[in-house]
């Protein structure tokens, strides 16, 4: 038995439903969490990759080929693991520690299968290797569609190495987002919608449905735009002297867009810039690295302010714009319109009870939104109109909400008086 079992205050679910605590005992047993839906993810952040070489992804090439590997790229037979392969749409390179985690979860679902179900094992996992053309769901965050993958390989770094297109079918276009990877059948065995919370928002991050089949025609357009061209043509550098917008000399380039509705749009795909290891970028990205959005924000623009193609008063402006100012001002709404929580059974009241008590238990009541949830960008956003000059509005602007929170907050005892001083 393991040595703590922990488990939940109370459910959220419409019908108050709970899983077996035998999945929970099991779960615990091999250190696994699980999410709100039942079923146990790994976050990784995507990585798009459309070719790699067997020796790259520490799979022997006798199992690639029983994968569908036959050729490499050229069509000539696979047989040595220096060779570049063309990735399927639909098979992935997980990061090493994911493998790590999915064996862990294989032996909880083998054992789920046995002890609980009375079946027979289904993986047999004993290493990371055996993880190998195995099914994984990709799901990314704010949606409830999971994508249907296999596993090909591994890798170093920690990013989700998929193609393009597969990643696009998740909703995203490539740039570093972070997506979870469930085993697949952890995802068929254990999710079910009715643990889902009740509330606004409760079915979001759920596989409710599962592609099966990836259609690059209903991918995101960003995809369609992929550059998988083998050479540039001449009249295309040349019309880079002229600075000719590049929708003007896109038709120029092979891009995925033009092979829609054929078999072309599975395969085929090639490159300009081979390079010599897929495995020597950067490990782990900054973004997950940094722990607040202020050392976020200070990378962010340290980089832009290096790069001469970028204009760091612009990406400063926009960050202002379209994230710090937008958090603050809604922070400060949800906390003039939020609700009161029990902190004994965490029940929650519109208003506060005319006793002042939780009407169900009786504990204390607290708030839902705290003054420091309404001021954590302010700073930050002050410092970067100031550093770079950003128009007065923006200053005004930030100056307007720090009084209205000011106002809200610091207190304003009357001054005691006495009746000397209507004398």
């Amino acid at each position: 038995m393991p040595k703590i079992l922990k488990g939940v205050k109370g459910l959220t679910n419409d019908m108050k439903m709970p899983e077996i605590i035998e999945k929970g005992i099991l779960r615990a047993k091999y250190d696994l969490s699980v999410y709100k839906d039942g079923t146990i993810r790994f976050d990784a952040t995507n990585a798009p990759l459309t070719h790699f070489k067997p020796v790259e992804i520490g799979v022997s090439v006798g199992k690639l080929v029983q994968l569908g590997y036959c050729c490499d790229v050229y069509g000539n037979p696979l047989t040595s693991p220096d060779q570049i392969c063309e990735l399927k749409i639909q098979d992935v390179v997980i990061p090493i520690k994911c493998a790590e985690y999915f064996v862990r979860v294989a032996n909880f679902l083998d054992e789920l299968l046995v002890k609980v179900y009375g079946l027979q094992p289904y993986y047999n996992v004993k290493s990371v290797e055996d993880l190998v053309g195995h099914l994984v769901v990709g799901l990314a965050p704010h949606t409830s569609v999971g994508i249907l993958g296999r596993i090909i390989g591994f890798t170093s770094l920690n990013v989700c190495y998929a193609h393009p297109v597969w990643h696009s079918a998740k909703r995203r276009d490539c740039d570093g987002d972070e997506d979870a990877l469930m085993l697949a059948l952890d995802t068929f065995l254990n999710f079910s919608r009715k643990y889902l919370p009740a509330q606004i928002g409760g079915i979001m991050d759920a596989p409710l449905l599962l592609i099966s089949v990836v259609n690059p025609r209903e991918v995101q357009r960003q995809a369609h735009d992929f550059d998988v061209a083998a050479a540039y043509p001449l009249e295309f550098y040349e019309k880079t002297f002229e600075r000719v917008e590049a929708k003007h000399v896109s038709p120029l380039i092979d891009l995925i867009e033009y092979r829609l509705g054929t078999e072309a749009q599975f395969e085929g795909f090639r490159f300009t810039v081979p390079v010599s290891n897929i495995n020597m970028g950067v490990e782990e990205s900054a973004y997950k690295r940094f722990k607040t959005m202020v050392e976020k924000l200070n990378g962010q623009l340290a980089l832009a302010e290096k790069i001469e193609a970028v204009d760091a008063r612009k990406v400063a402006l926009k960050v202002l714009t379209r994230h710090f100012i937008r958090d603050i001002a809604g922070n400060l709404r949800a906390f003039s319109t939020q609700g009161f929580r029990c902190k004994s059974c965490n029940k929650r009241f519109r208003r506060i009870p005319l006793r002042g008590k939780c009407l169900q238990c009786g504990g204390e009541l607290t708030l839902t939104v705290y003054r420091g949830g309404i001021e954590k960008y302010l700073e930050a956003a002050e410092h970067i109109i100031k550093k770079y000059g950003l128009p007065k509005y923006y200053a005004q602007r930030v100056a307007l909400v720090k009084d209205e929170i000011n106002s809200l907050f610091e207190s304003r005892k009357p001054k005691q008086i006495s009746l000397t001083d209507f004398a």
